[in-house]
């Protein structure tokens, strides 16, 4: 994904990763994540709920850019953007991968979590990523340690954060945004509680003023 007014890495300090095991959710837990407001959704493709989350949202939230993670394949790619998604985003990427995702014209985040897995993408013409999984491979001491060597690499750290220490990746110059789930914990979306996890969004909305 090239820099943009539009990058999804500028929309909200916090995206949300969510997983949905069913897609009748989809829609009043993005209503509450925008309304909190984290519009950047990203539903991942672990559940058989997944594509028909992305296009529920997709239809009935349009306040919401909801995007697809755990993007693995051209398949995956192809389906989920039929589905409506906005934007993808990928553990990590091979060339195949990372030649689909820049086929569909929709803006995507290839997952890194190596220093030349970063070079080998700047080489392809491709500067934000997802940096995953962000807490075992390193933290914000390795995500600090790549911004002098390669200032022009921007991240959204995802994997291990909470509200806790998500400040402290936001405060690294070459961090646009990080990756979540904390705002939709697993109890609230089972007991359908949309006010809880909108009182969520709202803080993690608010740790970028």
């Amino acid at each position: 994904m090239t820099s943009s007014s539009s990058s999804v890495l500028d929309l909200a300090p916090v995206v949300p990763v969510v997983v949905l095991e069913d897609a009748a959710d989809a829609v009043p837990l993005a209503r509450a994540l925008v309304a909190g407001g984290l519009p950047a959704i990203e539903v991942t493709l672990r559940t058989a709920a997944a594509l028909d989350a992305i296009e529920a949202i997709a239809a009935e939230v349009p306040d919401a850019v909801v995007g697809a993670g755990t993007v693995i394949s051209a398949r995956n790619v192809s389906d989920t953007v039929a589905a409506g998604a906005r934007f993808l985003v990928s553990p990590g990427w091979t060339d195949p991968l990372l030649d689909a995702m820049k086929a569909s014209e929709v803006p995507f985040l290839p997952g890194v979590s190596t220093t030349s897995e970063v070079v080998a993408l700047l080489e392809r013409g491709v500067s934000e990523m997802k940096f995953f999984p962000a807490e075992a491979a390193g933290g914000t001491a390795y995500l600090k340690a790549l911004s002098a060597p390669l200032p022009q690499a921007r991240f959204c750290p995802t994997g291990g954060i909470s509200l806790a220490s998500a400040p402290t990746y936001l405060a690294l110059p070459n961090v646009g945004c990080v990756g979540g789930s904390w705002m939709v914990p697993g109890d609230a979306v089972a007991a359908k509680d949309w006010a809880r996890v909108e009182r969520l969004a709202a803080e993690a909305a608010a740790l970028r003023g």
